[in-house]
């Protein structure tokens, strides 16, 4: 889910198909990732197999998050870095951290302007670890190229919500766990838990 919000959002894909399908032709400019630097914030079970496919496109890849260790990023194919260069060096910014007291508002307003006018953020993992209304604000100011995101602070987004409209914003509804493999693993574990729980009752 990361890489195709990350792809995405690139290439311009929904607004590339919402021109097309309106009847017109290429519309916008989109980003090539070779040769560009993704920033991996937490490079747990998830972000160090989006760093592995990084690394796959022919990206750099620089991580950082409050435990990770050089040696542990370097086993990923990633260079630890300060968080201060993650967020400034990053063309692709990526989110892959758990929400808790230590992670709530991590990515703040200082962090979003010390990217690169031309990054993109992803965020696939909790919206409250970025603050939301600090990036609604560089993204209508065009600070930074674009967000692609799958989480909110509230959810479902409301309708009047900015990220429905900001033409820099590709969003999706929390879908990222959406999936029927998933979802086949959700709902077998709790049929063989009910059914473990009725032979004890037995």
């Amino acid at each position: 889910m990361t890489w195709a919000l990350i792809l995405a959002s690139a290439r311009q894909v929904a607004l590339e198909n919402a021109h097309l399908r309106a009847g017109g032709w290429q519309f916008t400019m989109g980003d090539s990732l070779h040769g560009k630097t993704l920033g991996v914030l937490g490079l747990g079970n998830i972000g160090s197999e989006v760093a592995r496919i990084g690394l796959a496109f022919g990206m750099e890849v620089i991580a950082w998050s409050q435990n990770l260790t050089a040696d542990k990023a370097q086993t990923c194919g990633a260079r630890l870095v300060s968080r201060e260069e993650l967020f400034r060096s990053a063309d692709i910014l990526t989110i892959h951290l758990v929400l808790s007291q230590r992670t709530r508002g991590l990515v703040g307003a200082a962090e979003l302007q010390a990217m690169k006018p031309s990054a993109r953020l992803i965020n696939t993992s909790r919206g409250p670890i970025v603050d939301e209304p600090a990036l609604i604000e560089v993204l209508r100011e065009r600070r930074i190229a674009g967000a692609a995101l799958d989480v909110f602070d509230i959810e479902p987004l409301p309708t009047d919500h900015p990220f429905r409209s900001l033409d820099n914003v590709l969003s999706t509804p929390h879908i990222g766990y959406v999936a029927r493999d998933l979802y086949r693993i959700f709902f077998g574990d709790t049929v063989k838990n009910i059914t473990r729980w009725l032979a004890q009752q037995a």
